[in-house]
């Protein structure tokens, strides 16, 4: 594994919830605080349906780079704000379709990067970059010669853009989508979900909550045009964009009066023309 950290790199706060250990204690890990544990206890009082999602976003990762490798032959992806690493991560995943896969992880967060440090230690067809995934140009460059830019990449942003808020800039969530796409070599795919509400009490009480518990490292809770928005540089994939559980299922998904009817992880894959 190479382990690349910048100076932004943050030492491990346990006075204030992180995104990435909420999301470890919903999925039924142990990397995560009471601060953590709080913040969840409060997210599913707006959200029921919330550990159900993490659950369901966590299978359509794995479909979805299985997909990549084995259908189209994907043997580069480029994971942004992974998590903390837990069962069949990314790597995992594609390196049981194609051994030789090379995955690279960008994520901020210093708890993700501490555990990279032991759990992938032993895997040189990783990188881990400890980079604000806004920082497109800084992760090009400290992936020469790891990725190959001429060839085909995936490029994951799956349950990550709600993390990020709107702006004015390139710092913008569809500002970076599309200055990711027009990196990658024609041919790559990107694949892009994030969580979404038909309710506007959900969106906003679920943003103004992540907002106050992370103190700021929080985006917003959108709708189903805003992320369809995302895609405007891409050729959408024929499965179109929807409700991730529905995405090439691998068993027969439930039926729509018992799913969640409060918010659901939205998206698909695009492709970068050739």
């Amino acid at each position: 594994m190479s382990l690349g950290e910048t100076a932004e790199t943050r030492f491990i706060d346990t006075s204030q919830a992180s995104a990435a250990r909420m999301y470890d204690w919903l999925l039924g890990g142990t990397e995560n605080y009471e601060v953590d544990r709080q913040a969840c206890s409060e997210l599913l009082k707006i959200a029921p349906s919330t550990q159900q999602l993490a659950r369901t976003n966590r299978d359509f990762l794995r479909r979805v780079v299985r997909d990549l490798a084995a259908e189209k032959g994907i043997s580069q992806f480029l994971d942004h704000g992974s998590g903390l690493p837990t069962q069949d991560n990314v790597h995992e995943v594609a390196q049981r379709v194609r051994p030789g896969a090379k995955v690279v992880y960008v994520d901020n967060d210093p708890m993700v990067l501490a555990h990279a440090r032991t759990s992938l230690d032993d895997n040189e067809n990783t990188m881990v970059l400890g980079y604000d995934m806004r920082r497109t140009e800084d992760i090009r460059h400290a992936t020469e010669g790891f990725l190959d830019w001429e060839q085909p990449i995936a490029a994951l942003f799956v349950s990550v853009l709600h993390c990020l808020p709107d702006t004015d800039d390139e710092d913008d969530p569809a500002a970076l989508i599309k200055r990711v796409a027009g990196q990658l070599a024609p041919g790559s795919y990107m694949v892009v979900c994030q969580l979404v509400s038909d309710d506007p009490a959900v969106r906003q009480g679920v943003t103004q909550l992540m907002e106050d518990v992370t103190q700021g490292h929080w985006g917003r809770v959108r709708e189903k045009h805003e992320v369809r928005r995302f895609f405007d540089p891409l050729e959408i994939e024929p499965e179109g964009l929807m409700d991730v559980i529905d995405w090439k299922p691998d068993s027969m998904p439930p039926p729509l009066h018992l799913r969640p009817n409060d918010w659901v992880e939205w998206g698909g894959v695009g492709r970068v023309p050739v």
